[in-house]
């Protein structure tokens, strides 16, 4: 879900990281009737501290809009590996981006903000201040970029930051991150994110504090009753979600209520101050996925999570995802959403003997403990296996993390997209 102005699709996105490799715009679809994957591409990057590796491969579908047929790509993701040179810190981010400059806004969101990132010299001691630091003076560079007009259009941001065996995701708007949890002989998902719409009670009261008016589309033109202020959930009113709109117009008409860029939306509670989660990774955790809204609209996540699951190779897996998410798309509405997905694999943990998370002055704080702990709302841990969210404050000064390793190697990868098949 975008905003009220449907999609713009965005050019096929280049890499973040120096890597000048040249890329392909595989254009519009083909008119043949099988699902093509082309020049796919699989990579992995080493953990050393943990001596694991994360084997990756990432896919990204321009969306079907037949009232235009030119547009292009407004996903955009980033891949960046070794982030300030230290082989144990790696990136992915997957950016959606909507309105008439939405390609804009998403390849400057995946570009700078890992340059931000890169940049912070306190990042591994504190990588949820740097987060938040980063998400900010982003949106910030963004408002006051001469370049993009953000006014009326921006992007989300699902972003997993590697560091040894945690993950620090940082979620702005409706995109999601999930993982993979080996329960027995069950395989479970697990979101890594949750995502920011009216839906969500918190949400829906935080913007109506900042003046927002939430109706959907049937409300705002009279259909339905705009005093009614529930609207189920995701699943069952997706097709007409709730949307927010300033006082006294028909506009922004956004149906997530975090985002960087919309700097008309931000006046109405529409913020880029992201909720970041840290994840332990154990031996039972095969894979995570971080993809747009286009996956996720009608795919839920434990079904994504399956999906992967029989697959040996993620291009694979990303091509299956691409495919049945595109038909669902169809089977429900007259065009498709853009969609990108990254699948990492995680190879070769093996268990460490604790599952304690390393947080406050260097001290092991139990799961359990950490539900008690007082915090920044905005700040989560995961307990392995539970699939809930703990608070904890953000003061990560004693944190113990990875030895900084000097290296020159910085890959990135670049999948071109597949091309499917036009609708008859």
């Amino acid at each position: 879900m975008g905003c009220i102005h449907a999609k713009c699709c965005g050019k096929y996105p280049k890499s973040s990281d120096d890597d000048n490799r040249d890329h392909q715009d595989l254009g519009p679809y083909t008119s043949h009737g099988t699902h093509i994957l082309a020049n796919r591409t699989l990579d992995f990057v080493l953990v050393p501290a943990h001596n694991f590796r994360l084997e990756y491969s990432v896919l990204s579908q321009r969306g079907y809009y037949p009232e235009s047929p030119d547009k292009e790509n407004q996903d955009s993701f980033c891949i960046k590996t070794q982030i300030q040179g230290n082989p144990n810190v790696h990136f992915f981010g997957v950016f959606d981006g909507h309105g008439q400059f939405g390609t804009q806004c998403s390849d400057f969101v995946k570009s700078r903000l890992v340059e931000i990132l890169s940049d912070d010299h306190t990042l591994l001691d504190d990588p949820v201040k740097a987060y938040n630091s980063a998400f900010l003076a982003t949106n910030e560079e963004l408002h006051n970029s001469r370049d993009v007009d953000d006014s009326m259009s921006g992007t989300t941001a699902i972003t997993v930051l590697a560091i040894g065996d945690a993950l620090y995701v940082a979620n702005v708007g409706d995109s999601r991150a999930v993982i993979a949890f080996k329960d027995g002989d069950q395989l479970r998902a697990e979101d890594l994110s949750h995502d920011q719409t009216p839906f969500r009670k918190d949400e829906y009261e935080r913007v109506k504090l900042c003046g927002a008016r939430v109706l959907s589309v049937d409300q705002v033109e009279g259909l339905k009753d705009p005093g009614i202020q529930t609207w189920g959930d995701e699943e069952t009113e997706g097709s007409d979600p709730p949307r927010l709109w300033v006082q006294d117009g028909m506009y922004p008409g956004t149906a997530f209520t975090r985002s960087v860029g919309d700097s008309t939306a931000e006046k109405i509670g529409v913020i880029a101050e992201p909720e970041v989660s840290m994840f332990q990774l154990t031996p039972n955790h095969p894979f995570f996925v971080v993809a747009s809204d286009g996956v996720f609209e009608f795919l839920p996540s434990q079904t994504v999570v399956e999906m992967v699951a029989r697959y040996a190779d993620p291009r694979d897996a990303c091509s299956a995802i691409a495919a049945e998410s595109y038909r669902l798309w169809l089977e429900h509405e007259s065009r498709t959403d853009d969609i990108t997905i990254i699948i990492v694999h995680i190879n070769k943990l093996s268990n460490s003997g604790t599952n304690d998370i390393k947080l406050i002055s260097g001290t092991n704080i139990q799961p359990t403990a950490l539900a008690m702990g007082k915090g920044s709302p905005d700040t989560f841990v995961i307990t392995p296996g539970s699939g809930s969210y703990c608070s904890v404050r953000s003061d990560f000064s004693g944190w113990q993390h990875s030895q900084h390793v000097s290296t020159d190697r910085s890959p990135a990868l670049v999948v071109p997209t597949p091309l499917l098949p036009e609708p008859s």
